[in-house]
Formats: structure tokens, sequence, C-alpha cells
């Protein structure tokens, strides 16, 4: 990371600034901008979530905004309503108020004296998110989106759900937020009201699990801020990034073959980052080319960033599984489109030897029936580059499920897409899910996941409208795995594993099932690619701002352990802590730490546990606050079950507790 300080224009930061809505609710922002903006308006750069300014987000925000400032621009960054130091409450994520929110602050931007009237929206994650769905509302000085880690269907392709079965990653962001939604607004910024903006935010922000736990089926409340329902209304220029190692890298893919305004992609290999902090590595100067951007559509400046492929992809080499790594071997490639004209889908076929190979037809039948263990080797369905949170050796999954195998490569080959799995099956219960695992097996017999998916088969027709299975009736299905680009070496097997478990990565259907396939209908199709890299720009060496100053107090971490418990069954438990720090800027110690524990009794245990609990403190001087969030999930055929806690104190005194204790009904799921 190269640290850069001088920049065409001096920057100066505005630690605390109030927006006014219509509504008279008043939104903090914290805003770097030229010097000489109020005689020079320059474009501004909207950034918007719910993750505090003055500490969530502060260590990232510091090494971004001034280089972007620097260069040229205002950024600003505003927390939602009911966070931070922002009036109100926040309900939920991606609400009608939310968004409308964020259209009067880009109206309220464009007026401003040290503006030019153009605004651009950035965002990754939440603001990845909210910056789409803001730009199809269409505020008319939005001119263009930057949006990473994001997606367009908030039901398929998000934290919460995926091919219909219900991610546990949900109950992990539940409890992040749970906690999140406890943290007071800093008395130095809003004063004495502090406390009354505080307690508005204890008993009323509510239970989020329930909310979505209330919606298991494609409706309404899913479709609301799911651009895919109109991609049209998108009308200014977007340009999407993500990484392989990321949760939402096929976003990426559907904006480019989807969306009708100037677009440009880049997928990496990171994580949940941003690329100029990208890991795995390589990063990339990714402030260089996020400016070439606004250059382009926010100043009217020709940077060329338009005459350059439309998709650039990082075609990842094998590696060795790891939970984690510091960086991936392989090379830039570019499509200029997509769909790419380089990528071909090729059929392989399966036969019940366990053979797996191009071309012929399938023959004869595989039984699958896996005990709810298979999945511990998975990893997070987001990593965030965390140590272990990556999917490890895939072999003791692949000994539980049901594997199909090539014989050792003669040659290497190239897949940049989406692999699909088309199955014809009967199943001897109502209700199962299905988990298909491409896997890259070395010649040393180490097995590495390159891509997977599931599909809750409930869900084979419609994510909307779900239909129970007929036991003994053959349906079909259509498995999506996730995108990637990926080259498979000569000598290498390529594997696809099957299972109709994959926990903690997903929540196990009702009962324990048994699906049989007919292999002479199933088909396992691979986007392989071949045609040149093209004429590749110089993405650079990371560059940023200095970072923050922060003392650290307490050393935190995030591991990740599987242990097997004697009865058969397993826990897996993720240790999330962020230890203690001192902003020097602020003065504001800080402390957050969270353990969760998935837990199943046996393999044959379709209703495991999930304990969630989140400590949070903040202090300066004679002030300190401190909250405790409990978050317990388990099941049974036809109910889910949660039981949640909330404590919060001011000093040593308790402010404020709440439980909840919730039964709702499953639904396909």
């Amino acid at each position: 990371m190269q640290i850069v300080t001088n920049y065409p224009h001096k920057v100066r930061e505005i630690e605390h600034m109030q927006i006014a809505l219509p509504d008279g609710t008043r939104l903090a922002a914290r805003v770097w901008l030229p010097e000489t903006a109020s005689d020079a308006p320059v474009p501004a750069i909207f950034e918007y979530l719910p993750y505090r300014k003055n500490d969530g987000t502060l260590a990232r925000d510091v090494a971004r905004a001034p280089y972007i400032a620097g260069h040229g621009y205002a950024y600003v960054r505003v927390d939602l309503r009911g966070c931070g130091e922002s009036e109100g409450l926040m309900l939920d994520e991606y609400t009608a108020q939310e968004l409308q929110d964020g259209c009067d602050v880009i109206a309220w931007l464009a007026e401003q004296a040290w503006c030019d009237g153009n605004v651009g929206i950035v965002g990754i994650s939440w603001g990845g998110f909210n910056g789409l769905q803001i730009a199809a509302l269409q505020p008319p000085a939005l001119k263009a989106v930057v949006t990473l880690c994001s997606t367009d269907d908030r039901y398929a392709d998000d934290i919460h759900y995926m091919g219909g079965t219900m991610l546990c990653e949900q109950i992990s962001w539940a409890s992040l937020m749970f906690g999140a939604n406890t943290l007071p607004p800093d008395p130095r910024h809003v004063g004495e009201s502090w406390r009354e903006m505080w307690m508005e935010r204890l008993t009323g922000s509510g239970l989020w699990l329930k909310n979505w736990l209330e919606h298991q089926t494609r409706d309404a409340f899913w479709k609301h801020g799911s651009i895919c329902e109109d991609y049209s209304a998108v009308q200014v220029p977007v340009y999407a990034a993500s990484g392989w190692a990321d949760g939402y890298p096929r976003t990426v893919f559907r904006l480019m073959e989807n969306l009708s305004c100037p677009k440009k992609a880049l997928v990496g290999p990171w994580a949940h980052k941003y690329p100029h902090i990208g890991a795995p590595g390589p990063a990339i100067d990714w402030l260089g080319e996020e400016l070439r951007w606004w250059d382009q559509w926010l100043k009217g400046q020709g940077t060329g960033i338009m005459d350059e492929p439309q998709v650039r992809l990082f075609m990842q080499d094998h590696a060795a599984p790891a939970g984690s790594y510091a960086s991936r071997e392989g090379r830039w490639v570019s499509e200029p489109s997509w769909p790419s004209p380089n990528v071909t889908r090729v059929a392989w076929a399966m036969n019940e030897s366990g053979a797996l190979g191009r071309g012929a037809a399938g023959q004869g039948s595989a039984e699958v029936s896996t005990p709810a263990t298979v999945g511990l080797q998975a990893g997070k369905w987001c990593s965030y580059a965390n140590h272990g949170d990556q999917p490890v050796d895939q072999g003791p999954d692949d000994d539980d499920s049901v594997v199909f195998e090539t014989a050792p490569l003669e040659a290497d080959f190239e897949i940049a897409g989406d692999p699909t799995l088309a199955i014809t099956f009967t199943c001897d219960k109502p209700g199962a899910l299905i988990a298909a695992r491409l896997v890259d097996v070395s010649p040393e017999g180490t097995a590495t996941r390159v891509s997977y998916g599931m599909l809750n088969l409930t869900h084979r027709d419609s994510h909307e409208h779900p239909e129970a299975l007929t036991p003994g009736r053959t349906h079909t299905a259509r498995v999506p795995l996730k995108h990637v680009a990926q080259t498979l070496r000569k000598g290498h097997k390529l594997r696809l594993a099957l299972s109709n478990t994959y926990f903690p990565m997903a929540w196990p259907s009702p009962e324990a099932a048994v699906l049989s396939l007919d292999l002479g209908q199933c088909t396992l199709t691979l986007p392989e690619r071949s045609g040149p890299d093209g004429e590749l720009h110089d993405l650079g060496t990371a560059r940023a701002a200095p970072p923050l100053a922060v003392e650290t107090l307490t050393k935190g971490g995030f591991d990740w352990q599987v242990e097997r418990l004697e009865n058969g069954g397993a826990r897996v438990t993720v240790i999330d802590d962020d230890g203690t720090y001192r902003i020097e800027d602020n003065d504001l110690t800080i402390t957050a730490h969270c353990e969760e524990i998935y837990e199943l009794e046996s393999a044959d245990d379709h209703h495991p546990i999930a304990r969630i609990v989140w400590h949070h403190k903040m202090q300066r001087g004679d002030w300190e606050v401190s909250s405790v969030t409990e978050t317990e999930v388990t099941s049974t055929r036809h109910n889910w079950g949660i039981r949640a806690r909330l404590r919060a104190w001011e000093g040593e005194t308790l402010a404020h507790q709440q439980e909840w204790h919730e039964t709702l009904a499953r639904d396909h799921v």
C-alpha cells in the first residue's frame, strides 16, 4: 500500500455536518472537500451507510475520502436515519424511508454552494445496495454510480436466502445489527439529547430477524429494493465490482447483462473489501480507477475508461485449500461484453461409476442422502478475508457426499461464468435441498472448492410460489452455481460433489430426505473460456490516504473452530473480536466482541441451534455506555423459534432491557 499525502487540492475536513430533510429530521454527515470548493464548486460523492461515520467506518473512510477530495471532489459520508448522530429510527434495511432520505440528501448536496450540482453515489455492501436502489428512483442530480459487493435481487442473492435455502448468515447478520442498533449517538456532537435519542433506538428498533423470517419466499417485502424488477429504471452509468471470495459476484454479471445504461465491471480475487485493500490480493489502485470513472461522468473528462473492454476478471489459478489467503495466483483477462463471445457452455455428464466427463449422456442412478454434518468445511457464505472464513480442504465433506470425478485432465482449460447443474430426481419427502460443489483435486489429493450452489427443491420452479415435492414423483430442477473465473490445470481432476445438507452454510431442510437422481437426465454445464486476454489497462499499486490514528488497548481477532462431538454431531464456534481501541482524534474508546455457536446434536439432526452474543462498549472520560444482545434460533419440522434479549447500561446502571420469544411457521424453507 502506497500512502499518499500530497494531492492536487488541499483538503478541509468537517467532522460533523447536519443535513435537514423535508420532514425536519436531521442526518449527520462527515465531509471532506477542497479548500477552494466554496469559490470553485466541485462534484459531490455521496456514501450512505448505517455504520457510524465517527467510529464504525472511520478508519476506512479516512483512507478513501481525503484522497478523492484532494482530486477535486466533495466526499460526503452520511449516516442513515436512526444511526450514528442521525436523528430518527432505523426499522430495517433498505426501507422506503431510507431511499427517500437518500434522494433528499442528493438534492440537498446539489444545492450547496461548494457543489457544482453533479452528484455520484458510491458504496460497498449496504452502500452498494442502496446506491443502485436510489439510482432506480432517478433523483435528478445523480449522474453516476459505483457499486461494490452488492445485489440487484434481495431475495435470490443476498445474505438472507440462497436458492431458497435459509442461510445461517442471516442469523449472524441480524444479530450484528441487533447489537449495532443499541449504540448511542456521540454526545460530543448531539449534546444532552444523546440519551433521549439512545432510548428511542433501544425501545424502537425492533427485532429484524423476526421481520425477515416472516418473509421466507420472494414476496413484495424482498421485491422492494430489488432493481431486477425493472433494470430500465437505472439510467445513469454504473460501475460494478466484487470479488470471487465475496458473497455477491453474481450481481456484477446480471448487471452487465441487463442494464441498458453505460456500464462497466471488475471482479478480482477479493473478499468483501474495497479493492485498494482487497484480500486475498493482489490489491489494486482502486481509488485511481474510481477517479477515472468520476472524472468521466461527473466532470465530462475523456479518461478512456469507456473505451476499454466492458468486463475485467481475475482468472484464478489453482491454490491449495486454506481458510484464508494473503493473495491468489492468476492473471487479469477481459471480455468485450457479457455474456461473452469468448465463453461456450459445455455439457458434462455423470454416471453411476462416479465418472464425470464431457459430452456423452450420463448413465445409471445415484442416491443422495447425506449426514447433517456435511458443510463443516465450507467457510462463510461471504468471506471478509478473516482467518478461517474461506473453504478449507473439501475432502471430509466429499467423503460423505455423492461425488463424480474426471480422470486427470489432459490439458489446462478455463471456466468463466456460472456453472449450472440440471437434475431429474425423485424424493421421499415433501421438502429437501441440494448443494452442488465444483472441486479442483490436485495430484496430491487436496480438494479446493472452486464454486458451489444450493437450491431448496420446493423452490425448483419459483421462489415466489414454492411447491412441496410429491414423494415418488419425478421432478426436474436447475441449480445455479456461483460465477467464477478459474484455470483448471493439466493433471488435476475436476470433481462434482452433491449433498442434501450443507450446514452451517444453510439451515437443514425440515427432515432428512433421500434424493434419487436419474443420471441419464442430469447435466453439469460449464462456461468454458477460450480467447485472448485483451488489452488491459494497468490497475496499478494500491494507494490510499494516511491511516486513522488509533491506540490499540486490547488486541482482537477472528477465529473459526469446528468441533466433532462424540455422538456424531458438531459444533462450529466463530469468534469475531474487535478488541478495545481508542480513536485518538475524538478520544473515543470502543470495545466490540461476538461469539457465534452453531450446533448439531448428531449427524441425523435436522434441527440445530444457533446462539449469538454481541458485547459493545463506548467510553470517553466519565461517559460510558455498554450493551449485550443475545439471539437464539431453533426449529422443528413446522416452526422457527427465536429467543432474544437486549440489555443496555449507562455506566453501571441498567438503562433498558427487553426480551423476545417468537414462534413463526416454516414456509417451504
